[in-house]
């Protein structure tokens, strides 16, 4: 099976915390995502927002664009009003053969909350798990339809965090509503990646290989910290610097014909984890240890 690595430009610069990183050119992290070893390259705040700008950019690097964050609001807005908010990036990821979308509900999010902490996030009643999920099929098959698969992003601070909240979306949507998985949010929602890779191999389109250092992650749980200083203490990191074990998690992928992108991701402030650095390290370990769990990974 062939896989390709890619990494997410969040390391270079922030979009929620424009101060970390604010100063580093979108040319830099480019240069640099490439030059550590990847083939593609997440978007972000700092890319073009049309394929005539951007394509040349990532060409130059030899990079692709490999997906891309999209915060939806679906228990606010009906589907068409959402996909109209999304079109103008659905264009530039069709235009530039981005793989997915990579989609999460942001209503009441307390992601980039810097004084809510995390067991204060919104979580679903009954009535909001029959709209949500009402919604979410219709607009995945909306995506579909152009093209595009919606990939679900479980992400801590947010309506969709742990493992059962994924595996109830899973099992009550349509097969048009794939699944993302992220390792390091996985881990701090107390959740078995493995277990979803394994039981929901068929859905899953897209992995974000996130690594914790258990330490920090530990601290933050205690303290009920928020999102935002949980990754500003450290809490996150790439893959070979924390506590995740690949292997089992690779394994599962690969028992299960996984052929898609794994992509290096890792919010950290720049100014005390240099990006090019752990871009390396990332990818040093992620090839090696893929490649050990028989993934051919494609250049």
């Amino acid at each position: 099976m062939s896989i390709k690595l890619g990494v997410a430009p969040i390391a270079w610069s922030n979009d929620d915390m424009p101060e970390l990183g604010g100063d580093t050119s979108l040319e830099q992290c480019l240069q640099e995502a490439s030059k550590a070893g990847f083939t593609g390259i997440e978007s972000g705040g700092k890319f073009p927002k049309n394929s005539k700008e951007l394509l040349p950019k990532l060409e130059k690097e030899k990079l692709e664009l490999c997906s891309g964050w999209y915060g939806a609001q679906l228990l606010i807005n009906s589907p068409k009003e959402e996909f109209s908010l999304m079109r103008d990036q659905l264009n530039l990821f069709k235009d530039c053969n981005a793989p997915c979308m990579v989609f999460a509900e942001v209503t009441d999010s307390v992601q980039a909350d810097p004084k809510t902490p995390l067991s204060k996030r919104p979580r679903l009643n009954e009535d909001n798990w029959k709209k949500f999920t009402l919604n979410i099929n219709e607009i995945s098959k909306m995506m579909l339809d152009e093209g595009m698969p919606l990939a679900y992003h479980h992400h801590m601070g947010t309506v969709i965090e742990t493992e059962n909240e994924i595996t109830r979306l899973i099992e009550s949507t349509n097969d048009s509503v794939k699944l993302l998985i992220d390792t390091g949010h996985m881990l701090f929602a107390k959740g078995d990646s493995v277990k979803l890779a394994r039981n929901f191999n068929e859905r899953l389109v897209h992995v974000h290989c996130k690594d914790i250092r258990k330490e920090i992650l530990e601290k933050s749980l205690k303290n009920d910290s928020t999102f935002r200083q949980a990754f500003l203490d450290g809490a996150f990191t790439v893959p070979g610097d924390g506590c995740i074990d690949y292997k089992p998690f690779l394994k599962a992928l690969k028992d299960n014909n996984y052929e898609g992108w794994l992509v290096v991701e890792a919010e950290q402030d720049p100014s005390k984890a240099n990006p090019f650095k752990y871009a390396q390290i990332g990818y040093n370990y992620l090839s090696k240890t893929a490649k050990e769990c028989g993934f051919n990974i494609i250049n």
